[in-house]
């Protein structure tokens, strides 16, 4: 008799545990990463593809076990905030995102929406210390966002717009057969300081070069950029200069391409978001860009980076790969574990000086983030578009059959700007 109740007994006990084993357990709580961005409208393109980007990171991440904290890792999540690209919506999703407990944001898709979030930030940041957050930019280029506006609460991962610009410069000022050059770009805060930052550095290297037209137009707005692509050719100038991007970049080539301008486009983004599919042929040896890094670097580092990416994402259009979007979220988790915390006051002071190569993490950038402006510092490659598969030139952008070679390396101590930021910490 008793056998028999230790015989149920056992099998009870074994029922037991293998409901226990197959009751799901309690997932830890993920950090989540606000993208408060324009992810819809006109310039929704750019934004969906920062999203992948991010989304990719954050995988890569996860899959080797998330953020290692001393309660336990905890996974990354990408959380959407459709700003539409405006700046009033962006401060709305901004209030939405801490209202919900996001303590990382992520933006960088405007300028003008940065610095208005970095001021909104600060503010929340010091009525509200218990439910701080950070803003961690990786695209939004204007000078001032780590200049007369830096912030502790703010960290930017892209080459800063004279930082770009300068590189853009060195291989100018090598162009002894250029005498005319035009200057466009879009009507807001970035586009505004790359006009006069160009006039300045171009009047010190290539006194002797005229600009023959300097004009701005609305962001996101000009549907047909035919009138600007003829003054360019009234104008006769053999090079254009431009910090457009997305559609308006896009668009812009396209219409010089259709009007048959024989001119050189030098670029900030002309290597991405469809300009070689547009421009094809016509942009062979004509659409020159600047950038952290490009899938024809070379290295084996850089063609494991980018394959993975393919795999990941293999459908042509999809074809927007930042390196400094990943170095950005792997130095986040790096600061995190560094810190022991989430807690964002910690995680910025771990930020500060941090020096990471990505290349052991499957990341072909390195780079380090200076504690007296929050301004990544990094190599830039100005690389000039030409026909796949010629010397230099292993991949194309988004199935086009065109890519980028590279002209110019500059590594970081050579990109590297100063800076008269007067940064205010918080003591605790």
């Amino acid at each position: 008799m008793k056998a028999g109740y230790r015989a149920l007994a056992h099998a009870l006990w074994g029922m037991i545990l293998s409901l226990c084993a197959a009751w799901p357990v309690q997932a830890a709580e993920p950090i989540r990463l606000g993208l408060v961005e324009g992810l819809s409208g006109p310039l929704g393109n750019g934004g969906e593809a920062v999203f992948r980007n991010l989304v990719w990171a954050s995988e890569r991440v996860n899959a080797r076990g998330g953020v290692k904290l001393p309660g336990g890792a905890r996974p990354l999540e990408v959380v959407r905030f459709d700003s539409k690209g405006s700046v009033e919506e962006s401060l709305s999703m901004l209030r939405a995102a801490t209202d919900q407990g996001v303590k990382v944001v992520l933006q960088g898709n405007s300028s003008a929406v940065a610095s208005a979030l970095i001021s909104a930030l600060d503010k929340h940041n010091e009525r509200d210390p218990q439910h701080r957050a950070l803003l961690l930019n990786y695209a939004a280029v204007d000078p001032v966002l780590t200049e007369q506006q830096c912030s502790f609460w703010h960290f930017r991962f892209d080459a800063h717009t004279d930082m770009r610009l300068a590189a853009l410069v060195e291989v100018i000022a090598q162009d002894r057969q250029l005498k005319k050059l035009y200057l466009i770009g879009q009507d807001y805060s970035f586009g505004q300081h790359l006009r006069e930052k160009a006039r300045a550095m171009l009047a010190q290297r290539r006194p002797d070069l005229q600009i023959v037209g300097d004009e701005l137009h609305p962001l996101g707005r000009v549907k047909d950029f035919m009138p600007y692509a003829t003054k360019i050719r009234a104008s006769g100038a053999q090079a254009v200069l431009t910090g457009n991007w997305g559609n308006d970049l896009t668009l812009l080539i396209k219409s010089a391409r259709d009007l048959g301008l024989n001119t050189r486009f030098y670029t900030f983004y002309g290597n991405a978001l469809g300009v070689p599919g547009v421009l094809g042929e016509a942009g062979v040896d004509r659409v020159l860009a600047v950038a952290e890094w490009h899938p024809n670097v070379g290295d084996a580092a850089s063609e494991r980076f980018y394959a993975a990416f393919r795999q990941r994402f293999p459908k042509p259009e999809h074809d927007y790969l930042h390196a400094r979007m990943q170095l950005m979220v792997e130095m986040l988790v790096a600061a995190m574990e560094k810190a022991g915390s989430d807690e964002p006051r910690a995680v910025a002071l771990a930020l500060e000086g941090l020096k990471l190569d990505g290349r052991p993490l499957g990341v072909a950038h390195q780079g380090f983030m200076r504690p007296a402006d929050h301004q990544l510092q990094q190599p830039l490659y100005v690389s000039i578009m030409r026909r796949a598969g010629e010397a230099g030139v292993p991949h194309d952008n988004e199935g086009s059959g065109y890519g980028f070679r590279t002209l110019r390396y500059l590594d970081a101590a050579q990109a590297e700007q100063p800076t008269s930021c007067h940064m205010r910490r918080p003591a605790s």
